[in-house]
């Protein structure tokens, strides 16, 4: 389990090309299944169609949850984006772990806490942007002080624990499941063969709880999005 994160820099900044990669990948994977799905609709969907209409549903009723669909209409695309890419991302790192010369080169890039911080700031930036814009700059920020003026410390707390716990919650979640990943397979090239058949049905079953927990950490990401939206665009919160 001891390796390295492969580095190099560029104008003074750090970078990992591990993570960059899997980015790229992810990327390109959630761009070939929107592709795929509308490239020959049809009144009557079939395959992959259907699955990204059940997507474009899915995440409808999240909105719908948490705004009326005047309000939360427009950020329906964003939240379509962010649960096929965090999930994909969630994925890629399961069936298998990818090291060179001690430095590992293939993981999700959600069991990177830069890459999930980054979403969050993303999102906080977002909320705060579409809440000025939904509501004006004066009213928006008079908000911050309601019902009492002493509350506008603790709302600014607020923002910024939102934001933290948001980013760690996804990173914990899924790098605790890659680690465990990886000890199982550590185990299963130990004790001349024994190891591989004590691993194995763990190993099994840690994937297919893997996969469940990916899914979760996705639905959960989208879904306090469009809460902390609709806590910023809506005139009642």
């Amino acid at each position: 389990m001891q390796h390295e994160n492969p580095h190099f820099e560029f104008l003074g900044l750090g970078f990992n090309p591990a993570t960059i990669l899997v980015l790229l990948v992810t990327a390109v994977i959630v761009f070939l299944i929107a592709f795929i799905s509308t490239r020959n609709m049809k009144l009557k969907p079939t395959g992959m169609q259907n699955f990204m209409e059940w997507v474009m549903d899915f995440v409808k009723g999240i909105i719908g949850n948490n705004m009326d669909w005047k309000t939360g209409g427009k950020f329906h695309v964003l939240g379509i984006t962010l649960i096929m890419f965090i999930f994909v991302a969630n994925m890629l790192g399961l069936p298998l772990s990818v090291q060179v010369n001690g430095e590992l080169w293939w993981k999700s890039p959600t069991a990177d806490p830069t890459i999930t911080m980054t979403l969050a700031v993303m999102i906080l930036v977002l909320t705060n942007y579409y809440g000025v814009k939904q509501r004006g700059f004066k009213n928006y920020f008079r908000g911050f002080g309601q019902p009492m003026a002493f509350l506008f410390p603790i709302k600014i707390i607020e923002e910024f624990a939102n934001t933290l716990t948001l980013g760690l919650r996804l990173y914990g979640n899924i790098f605790a499941g890659e680690i465990l990943l990886g000890l199982l397979a550590g185990l299963g090239t130990k004790w001349a063969g024994l190891g591989f058949v004590a691993a194995f049905i763990p190993a099994l079953l840690w994937q297919g709880f893997s996969i469940f927990v990916g899914s979760i950490q996705a639905f959960i990401f989208v879904m306090l999005t469009m809460v902390y939206m609709s806590h910023k665009v809506s005139d009642d919160h």
